[in-house]
């Protein structure tokens, strides 16, 4: 991210070390160090005084991290939503076996129940894959690890159209 570079290099300019900016901002001296290694990122109390101390805009400190915030919301949201679903459908498998011991038809609660939250996540899941215009495995797998999903769907067309030639 670029704000750990912005803050050493406004930190720099005012000729300040890591225990003075730190001692400006009320946060330990290991804070500042974090964030200028991209360890941790300021909350936005922290963005705003360190703003106002450098004085420049909080948009000006942060330019090019909305993106790799956004990057990171997505999949860190997806990470969750996958682990949602597979626990969940396991769990409605694993349940329909004690779930036959219940009394009349109370025996497609539970494993149903549990079904129905892991179609939640998978229906979570597919949104953000139809938000962030993810459509194959391995589109999936490139997002996933902040690939380039073009070059990914340049390669698989290359490779259809190699196939069709054969």
């Amino acid at each position: 991210m670029n704000l750990s570079k912005q803050i050493k290099k406004y930190r720099a300019t005012l000729a300040l070390s890591q225990e003075e900016l730190s001692e400006k901002l009320f946060v330990s001296r290991q804070t500042i160090s974090n964030w200028e290694n991209g360890h941790s990122y300021p909350d936005i109390h922290n963005l705003l005084l360190l703003s106002a101390l450098f004085d420049v805009s909080l948009d000006e400190l942060v330019k090019g991290d909305v993106e790799t915030m956004k990057d990171w919301v997505s999949h860190s949201e997806m990470d969750k939503y996958t682990k949602v679903m597979i626990v969940f459908i396991v769990l409605a498998m694993l349940s329909i076996g004690p779930s036959l011991l219940l009394p009349g038809y109370w025996f497609f609660l539970p494993p149903f129940i549990l079904w129905l939250v892991g179609m939640y996540g998978a229906i979570k899941v597919e949104k953000i894959k139809k938000s962030e215009d993810v459509q194959t495995y391995k589109e999936i797998i490139a997002f996933m690890e902040n690939k380039d999903i073009e070059a990914v769907r340049k390669k698989e067309t290359n490779e259809r159209i190699s196939k069709i030639k054969d």
